[in-house]
Order: structure tokens, then sequence, then C-alpha cells
């Protein structure tokens, strides 16, 4: 997906404006929640998300939404990840 279509989307949804969230490579979050759901698009690099049921990642131009209060892990790429988030 591209930023505009994204933008738009985020915006039909009902999310807050977005900011763009870099994090090192290799950085590991352990479980934990957020008290916001959160919809990202992949601007560069690689992330993985693992929830109960399994394990997401996204690249570059993929998209991910998590619910407020949904227990997950982070893993960051290599190459680090730089994305674009919006907030509910």
């Amino acid at each position: 997906m591209d930023e505009t279509t994204f933008r738009e989307k985020l915006q039909q949804d009902g999310y807050g404006d977005p900011a763009i969230k870099e994090m090192a490579p290799n950085h590991t979050e352990d479980t934990h929640t957020h008290d916001f759901g959160a919809s990202i698009l992949v601007l560069d690099g690689e992330i993985s998300v693992t929830m109960e049921d399994g394990v997401v990642t996204c690249r570059a131009g993929d998209t991910f939404a998590l619910d407020a209060n949904m227990p997950h892990a982070e893993q960051i790429g290599d190459e680090g990840v730089r994305f674009l988030v919006g907030r509910k």
C-alpha cells in the first residue's frame, strides 16, 4: 500500500494523525500491550509481531493493525524499521 492511500484509510477508520516511528536494528520488545489500537504502514525495514495466534512479519509496503490491549511482542529486522503509525 502506498502512503497516501494508507493516510486516507486511517482517516476513514477513525485513527488520529499518523506519526513516523523508527526502531533500531535487531531491537526486541517483550510481550506487552497498548491502551490504544494501532495501524502501521512499514516504510523501510522489517518488523515481526508475535501474538497468541502466531507471528506476522511486515516489510516495506505492508500494513498491520492491532487492537488495544492485545498482548504482543516485537522483533525488528537486521536493518531496523521505519513505519507510519496511527492510533485510536
